[in-house]
């Protein structure tokens, strides 16, 4: 029978799979309106509104950096629009020009020190227990950043997988860590099924992310912390990080002018990279000639690509939260922000450090 006029789609819409209109819309476009519509969440703004949001909050954060006491107006002819006083610090608050409680930063940042000297010297097991909870805080952290967008990264099997993860690679090595891994990514796919086909890429893939990047990565510590010598392999390990932070923290406060990548982290400067270079060198030739006892060269190549391995771990993290429209990953450590904060260096640099002290403590 011919279909009636009165039934036929109007101008701009097109006839959905089961006899309903589109108005025009792709497949990929009405799930996403779907989803939006049941979480009564805003649609996520397109490339043109992010990049344009990015460049107000680099220029922002680059005037922010000029100020040096919370009582010092700010420097308003650097920027195209004036930037309201209500952004000022509140007083009280001793921030530096990096824009940390540096206080804050300091102490939490030696406490934390502390306690990993303490598991790895007095029983070295118990700083696997200690990574597996940081790594775990770090994932719920992730995914709740991440869930601020489209994608929903299951989390239970990730935080199992995770403690999984860094079990075997202290009990079964190198070859477990990438069993628990690949057995972890079967799981999130398996775990995601029972909440249908909508978003399911999005989430399965944020969820791998996840996965490769906390409590995979973290499992190259243990790895690091396993052998006879593993407590000076760690402390070699977070020392050089520590130098590169601290190197790069200064040199960019004194003498920082260019910027390394503006749209990223406005703040992060070539000055400070070369500080970061020089004392995490330093770092791994002390700890390389006077604990390990082999050629000062080993220690100077060490830090070199700790250096480089934690800024770009730095960037890409700094990358994550832009794209969320995040400032800090979390705010559980004052001065620091998130777990994920402190994170973002020592997770690239494990593997980093793992396969060269493999290479040159044999």
């Amino acid at each position: 029978m011919a279909r009636r006029d009165s039934d036929a789609p109007e101008d701009g819409e097109s006839s959905g799979r089961h006899g309903g209109t589109t108005g025009g819309l792709s497949a990929a476009e009405l799930i996403a309106r779907a989803r939006a519509d049941s979480s009564g969440a805003p649609a996520r703004p397109g490339r043109a509104a992010r990049r344009a949001t990015e460049q107000a909050e680099a220029v922002a954060e680059r005037v922010e950096a000029v100020v040096d006491e919370p009582t010092v107006r700010r420097h308003l002819a650097v920027v195209d629009a004036p930037v309201p006083m209500s952004a000022v610090a509140p007083a009280g608050v001793s921030k530096s020009r990096a824009g940390r409680n540096l206080p804050a930063a300091i102490g939490v940042g030696l406490g934390l020190g502390a306690l990993i000297l303490l598991t790895v010297f007095l029983y070295r097991p118990s700083f696997v227990i200690l990574l597996s909870v940081a790594a775990a805080v770090g994932v719920y952290e992730m995914v709740t950043a991440i869930s601020t967008v489209e994608a929903r990264p299951p989390l239970v099997p990730l935080l199992a997988g995770g403690v999984a993860m860094d079990a075997a690679a202290w009990f079964r090595g190198p070859d477990g860590l990438v069993g628990a891994l690949l057995l972890t990514t079967l799981g999130l796919i398996a775990w995601r099924l029972a909440d249908g086909a909508s978003g399911y890429l999005p989430d399965v893939a944020s969820a791998t992310l996840v996965a490769l990047y906390v409590p995979f990565l973290a499992g190259f510590a243990a790895l690091l912390a396993h052998p006879d010598d593993g407590a000076a392999r760690i402390v070699i390990f977070v020392l050089a990080v520590v130098g590169s932070d601290t190197g790069g923290y200064i040199a960019g406060v004194l003498i920082g002018r260019h910027p390394m990548a503006p749209m990223v982290s406005p703040k992060k400067s070539w000055e400070g990279f070369g500080g970061s270079i020089l004392l995490s060198s330093a770092c791994g030739m002390l700890m390389m000639v006077f604990c390990f006892h082999h050629e000062w060269w080993k220690g100077a190549i060490f830090g070199v690509a700790i250096a480089v391995t934690a800024t770009l771990g730095d960037l890409g993290e700094s990358m994550v939260k832009r794209d969320l429209g995040l400032k800090d990953m979390g705010k559980l450590l004052p001065g620091h922000g998130g777990i994920m904060d402190r994170l973002d260096s020592l997770l690239p640099c494990a593997p980093v450090a793992y396969l060269l002290l493999a290479a040159f403590l044999r």
